[in-house]
C-alpha cells in the first residue's frame, strides 16, 4: 500500500464519512425517541465518540497498518478480540453502507430507490479500485457542496419569521432512557470519525497525521451537527422533526424557502455518496487486513500493482452491498449498524486502556468512559436491533472456534 494521504486529506475523508449519514437520515429516527432531549442526545454521542476518537487516534499512530480496532485488537487483546472487532466493523458498516446507498435514491429518484441504489454502489466501487487518492479528491468536492446545502438550510431556518427559539427547550417529554437510545441512533452518524485510522498503511507520517486529522474531522461535525439540528428544531420542533421522512427539506418548506427543497433533495444524494464513498473504502481495507490473516478468504488480501488498493476486497464488498441494496431496509439498517459499530469501538477502548505512557497511552478515564458510554448506548438501542446485533456476534464468535478447530485438526 502506499503513503499518499496527508492531513487535509485525512479530515475530509472523515468528514465525508460522517456528514450526510447523521443529518440527512439519523436526526428523525432519534428525535422520535428523544422528544425535545435531542440536543443532549446529540452532546451524548458526541462525548462517547470523542473517547473513541482519543482511543481511536492513539492506536492508530502507534499501529498504522489498514484494519483499524480489527489491528490494535489482535495486538493487544489477542487474536479472538481483534478478529470480533473485524467482524463487527465488516457486518456493521456492509449494512450502513446499503443504507446510504438507499438513500441515494430515496431522494434522486422516489420509487426506483433501490436501482438507483445499486448503480451508486458500482459507479463509487469503480472510483475506490482506482486509487484512494482519486477517493480523496471526490470526497472534497461531496464535503464542499454538502457544506454549502446545510449553510443554506441554517440561514432559511433561523432567518424564518416563523422560527421560534422555545421549541429548542427541553421539557417533560425527554426522559433519560429515550435520550440514551437517541445517542445510540446518533452514533450512527459519528462513526466515520475514525475512518482513517482503517487507511493507516496509506498516510503519510501516520504517528502526526492521524492523531491530528481525527479530533478536527469529529469536532467540525459536531458542529455543524449542532447548528443544523438547532435551526430545523426552531421551525419543526421536535414533535415535528420526530414525524419529518425528509427533516431538512420539510424544515426549509416550513421556513417559508420552498423553492429550496431540491437543492436539499440534491445535497442529501451527494452527502450519501460521499458517506457510502468513505465507507466502501473503511470496509474494504478491514476486509484486506482479515484477509491477510486468512479469516476471510485469502484471495481478498491481493493490492493492484498498479493502483495500489485491494481490488479484490473492493469489488466483494460493493458486490455483497449491492445485494443488499436490494433487500434491506434504511431505518433498520441504522439501528443494525450502530450496534456493530458500537461493539467495534468498545474492543478499540480495551485495546487503548492496555497502553503504556510511552506508547502514547491517553488519560485512562478516556477509554474507561468510551467503553462504558459504548456499551450503555449500545443495549439502549430497540430491542429488535439489540437481539439481532448479539446474534451477529455469536455467529461471528462460533466461526472464530469452528475456524480454529478446524485449523488445530489440520496441523494435528
Amino acid at each position: 500500500m502506499r503513503r499518499r494521504l496527508g492531513v487535509s486529506d485525512a479530515v475530509v475523508i472523515g468528514l465525508g464519512s460522517m456528514i450526510g449519514a447523521g443529518v440527512f437520515v439519523a436526526l428523525g429516527p432519534a428525535a422520535d425517541a428523544a422528544g425535545s432531549g435531542l440536543l443532549i442526545a446529540l452532546a451524548l454521542a458526541a462525548s462517547v465518540a470523542y473517547c473513541n476518537a482519543t482511543s481511536s487516534a492513539r492506536l492508530a499512530a502507534r499501529y498504522p497498518r489498514s484494519g483499524g480496532a480489527y489491528v490494535y485488537g489482535r495486538e493487544r487483546l489477542g487474536d479472538f478480540w481483534g478478529y470480533l472487532a473485524g467482524w463487527s466493523f465488516v457486518v456493521g458498516k456492509t449494512a450502513s453502507c446499503a443504507a446510504m446507498a438507499l438513500t441515494v435514491g430515496a431522494y434522486l429518484w422516489p420509487g426506483q430507490e433501490r436501482a438507483v441504489a445499486v448503480a451508486a454502489v458500482v459507479a463509487l466501487t469503480a472510483v475506490n479500485y482506482a486509487g484512494v487518492q482519486k477517493s480523496a479528491r471526490l470526497t472534497r468536492v461531496v464535503v464542499a457542496v454538502v457544506l454549502a446545502v446545510l449553510a443554506a438550510v441554517v440561514i432559511a431556518a433561523l432567518t424564518s419569521p416563523g422560527a421560534d427559539a422555545a421549541r429548542v427547550r427541553i421539557g417533560s417529554d425527554a426522559d433519560a432512557a429515550g435520550v440514551v437510545q437517541a445517542a445510540g441512533l446518533l452514533f450512527f452518524a459519528f462513526a466515520g470519525y475514525a475512518r482513517v485510522a482503517t487507511l493507516g498503511e496509506e498516510v503519510r507520517d501516520p504517528a502526526r497525521t492521524i492523531p491530528r486529522a481525527i479530533p478536527i474531522a469529529l469536532g467540525i461535525t459536531l458542529a455543524v451537527y449542532a447548528l443544523v439540528a438547532v435551526a430545523v428544531l426552531t421551525v419543526l420542533g421536535p414533535g415535528g422533526l420526530a414525524d419529518a421522512t425528509a427533516p431538512l427539506a420539510d424544515a426549509v418548506r416550513a421556513a417559508g424557502a420552498g423553492w429550496l427543497v431540491p437543492v436539499v433533495r440534491a445535497g442529501a444524494a451527494v452527502a450519501a455518496l460521499g458517506s457510502l464513498l468513505a465507507l466502501i473504502l473503511g470496509v474494504s481495507r478491514t476486509t484486506l487486513a482479515m484477509a491477510r490473516d486468512r479469516h476471510l478468504p485469502h484471495v481478498l488480501a491481493a493490492v493492484h500493482p498498479r493502483f495500489g488498493v485491494p481490488h479484490r476486497a473492493e469489488l466483494a464488498v460493493g458486490a455483497v452491498v449491492a445485494v443488499l441494496a436490494t433487500t434491506t431496509d434504511v431505518r433498520g439498517a441504522i439501528g443494525f449498524s450502530s450496534f456493530g459499530v458500537l461493539a467495534y469501538y468498545a474492543i478499540a477502548n480495551a485495546s487503548a486502556w492496555t497502553l503504556t505512557p510511552a506508547e502514547g497511552r491517553p488519560n485512562r478515564l478516556v477509554p474507561a468512559v468510551g467503553l462504558a458510554g459504548c456499551a450503555v448506548l449500545a443495549f439502549a438501542l430497540p430491542l429488535s436491533t439489540v437481539i439481532s446485533g448479539v446474534a451477529v456476534l455469536v455467529l461471528g464468535a462460533a466461526v472464530f472456534a469452528l475456524r480454529r478447530a478446524v485449523s488445530g485438526r489440520s496441523r494435528h
